[in-house]
């Protein structure tokens, strides 16, 4: 009697440790820890305070972008527009601080910009009935456009020399270059406050039913009731919205940017971590946390390649294997479940 008390006792603690241990998560977070142990091991500097937080800086542009990226994918679409995004906003808020615009003014209209695009996007796939796949690979050549002309193809420089006033400009690099508490980089703040906000609509709220609803089946979701089309809009909007963030957090960082190089390439990034933390390219899965632990590896991936002394090359050699292997396990997953 005993022993089948004490079975029946433990029986829901194993079934909940095999969902653990089975979730995509669990082999994302154990990656994470054996590179971290690796680099631990393998060299002096990677556990050390200023490394860390570095980390942390470098990985937050990344991370907020894939905070969107995570709305998108799970809704079964994909943003390939985000690095011309990144730019556009950046480059205009920029250029509206250089004219003596006020903070928040700027700040509002480049967010917008990337609001107006993610919407652009979004209305496109949908109601204009094409992939998004080769409608925001369009509007990557448009957006991109646009920010070059804007700025004749010359880079936009926010300083004093360039008419910046000298109020507006402390407080506009201080949002990418501040630390708060005088440790912790403010990149990184804005990253764990969106992140957090992510979570808590991605798991908690409506939409976020929706969302993954939309991605799992469209045809089933429409037919509950849930306006398809405003989902996966919406989802393009917030995916537009952090882009500009993002874009706006870069340019405060490094006031400097340049239309024709600014933000290329960073939508690979941004895939690559959110596939690899468990996001799914056919729609319907996905999780907060895990694109967080796959922005993490992606970071950490980079750090310890730099410190371990790895050629730039090999560095973009490994990143472009790391998406394939994360594509290949997504579709193997997808293909056993369906089996």
């Amino acid at each position: 009697m005993g022993v089948q008390t004490a079975a029946l006792t433990t029986s829901p603690v194993i079934a909940r440790l095999r969902r653990l241990l089975g979730a995509r998560e669990a082999g994302v977070f154990i990656a994470l820890m054996l590179m971290i142990i690796f680099l631990s091991v393998t060299t002096d500097a990677f556990l050390s305070g200023r490394n860390l937080l570095n980390i942390g800086r470098q990985v937050a542009l990344l991370g907020i972008l894939s905070v969107g990226m995570t709305f998108v994918l799970i809704a079964g679409e994909v943003d390939l527009s985000i690095g011309s995004t990144y730019a556009l906003s950046g480059i205009a808020t920029g250029m509206l601080i250089v004219d003596q615009w006020a903070l928040l003014p700027a700040l509002l209209a480049g967010i917008l910009i990337g609001v107006v695009v993610g919407a652009i996007n979004g209305v496109i796939s949908t109601y204009g009935r094409l992939p998004s796949f080769i409608t925001t690979l369009g509007m990557l050549s448009i957006v991109r456009g646009a920010a070059l002309l804007i700025t004749n193809g010359d880079p936009v420089t926010v300083n004093r020399a360039a008419g910046a006033d000298e109020t507006t400009l402390a407080q506009f690099t201080w949002l990418g270059q501040g630390n708060l508490f005088g440790q912790i980089p403010m990149q990184l703040v804005f990253f764990i406050i969106i992140a957090i906000i992510g979570a808590v609509l991605l798991a908690l709220m409506t939409y976020g039913f929706k969302v993954y609803a939309v991605g799992g089946s469209a045809k089933a979701a429409r037919v509950s009731g849930i306006n398809v089309f405003s989902v996966k809009i919406w989802a393009f909007v917030i995916m537009g919205a952090l882009s500009a963030i993002a874009g706006i957090l870069g340019l405060a960082f490094l006031p400097s940017a340049q239309a024709g190089r600014t933000g290329v390439g960073l939508e690979l990034d941004v895939i690559a971590a959110t596939i690899v933390g468990g996001a799914s390219l056919s729609g319907g899965e996905g999780t907060m946390l895990g694109t967080v632990l796959g922005v993490l590896i992606i970071g950490v991936l980079r750090n310890g390649l730099i410190l371990l002394n790895i050629s730039p090359f090999w560095q973009t050699t490994i990143i472009g294997l790391v998406i394939i292997v994360a594509v290949a396990i997504d579709k193997w997953t997808v293909g056993r479940r369906n089996s």
